[in-house]
């Protein structure tokens, strides 16, 4: 009897147990399930209330002005001067093209420039001679105008005798003798004038003609003036096609990798390498076209950059492209052929930064990955 009270006094005991675990497993795991749900509950609280208040994108790069080293004259490379990722300044000299052939070439144009010059003077020269030729014709016109003052008052008083004697010829005052002298004396006067005046005449003329040629020498100056200025600008021009030999670079910065070695042939227009400048970098973020409607100019971004463990830097919006990133694709979709898809577009955003001499900014360099948040309010 004893017996089989403690059996049964040990069977309640053991029911008693299995009845108390399942309620205290039941129990933490109510606990568990609890604070899973109010920390997943405070989560999307929290994602949903900053996602009213910030925009986010992952898809945005680092970007700066990269300006392409570009001949513009065609030539055998002659010196490469820099490395690979060297900084270099305004004005130093990136390689040198051979420019035999361009100094070739100014050679000829000096040569044409003498030529010219030579022209010039012998113009000059012949303009010169008119003008003293025009001095002495109308010093001769002069001379001419004087002898027929003269011969006209030896014409008067040989008038004046001839009038008297051909008055006592009639009252036979004269001889006969008298009287064809003093007619012999006008006659000549006449014919002396009259020659004089028509030697006049011929110099009038010869001081035409000396005239036209000067002004004719004249124009020849003229012209010669503009080949020599012609000849000026083809020495110009000449100096400054064969200074391109020499390519400079235009903005401070730091170059690409080198892609062109000397004994190489380049062609004007031909991209050589390129140089990344130095002023201040920016930041492109894609965000998608739903993500616009609360975005303005001017509001603050935190930008964090992978590569510097997520360090954050502060810009703010300064534009927004004109069109989405498909739009400038080599290929643009054409939805108005063929089956549409909706997919959902890209526009870029352009972020600066409020410190650009930050040690960070110059630290960053294009094409680094970048977390944008953009702060709506």
């Amino acid at each position: 009897m004893e017996t089989q009270t403690k059996a049964s006094n040990h069977t309640n005991n053991t029911t008693m147990q299995e009845t108390t675990a399942p309620k205290k497993r039941s129990k933490g795991f109510v606990i568990v399930l609890a604070a899973l749900v109010i920390g997943g509950g405070s989560f999307g609280v929290t994602k949903y209330i900053h996602g009213q208040h910030h925009e986010e994108t992952d898809n945005a790069q680092i970007d700066a002005n990269v300006s392409p080293v570009i001949p513009r004259v065609s030539g055998y490379v002659k010196q490469v001067l820099v490395k690979d990722n060297q900084h270099v300044k305004k004005g130093d000299t990136l390689v040198i093209l051979d420019d035999r052939d361009l100094a070739i070439k100014v050679q000829s144009a000096e040569a044409a420039m003498v030529t010219a010059e030579a022209n010039r003077n012998a113009a000059a020269a012949s303009t010169a001679a008119a003008e003293a030729g025009i001095s002495t014709a109308q010093a001769q016109v002069s001379t001419y105008d004087a002898q027929i003052e003269a011969a006209k008052v030896n014409l008067w008083r040989a008038n004046q005798d001839y009038e008297r004697y051909n008055n006592l010829i009639q009252d036979h005052s004269i001889t006969q003798q008298q009287y064809e002298q003093a007619l012999a004396a006008k006659q000549t006067a006449e014919r002396q004038l009259d020659v004089l005046q028509k030697q006049k005449a011929a110099a009038s003329r010869q001081t035409n003609v000396v005239s036209s040629q000067s002004a004719a020498t004249g124009k020849q100056i003229s012209l010669a003036d503009a080949a020599i200025k012609q000849r000026e600008t083809d020495i110009a021009d000449a100096k400054l096609i064969q200074s391109y030999a020499v390519i400079i670079a235009q903005e401070d910065g730091v170059l690409s990798k080198i892609y062109v070695q000397p004994g190489q042939f380049v062609n004007a227009g031909q991209s050589l390498f390129s140089i990344v400048l130095d002023n201040t970098p920016w930041v492109v973020a894609n965000f998608k076209e739903t993500q616009l409607e609360k975005m303005k100019l001017g509001q603050v971004v935190a930008v964090k950059v992978d590569a510097f463990g997520g360090k954050e830097l502060m810009g703010k919006i300064t534009s927004f492209a004109p069109a989405t990133g498909a739009k400038f694709a080599l290929l643009p979709p054409d939805n108005a052929s063929g089956n549409f898809v909706k997919v959902v577009q890209r526009l870029p955003v352009k972020i600066e930064f409020d410190n650009p001499n930050d040690e960070l900014v110059k630290q960053l360099r294009p094409g680094m990955n970048v977390l944008v948040d953009v702060h709506l309010n």
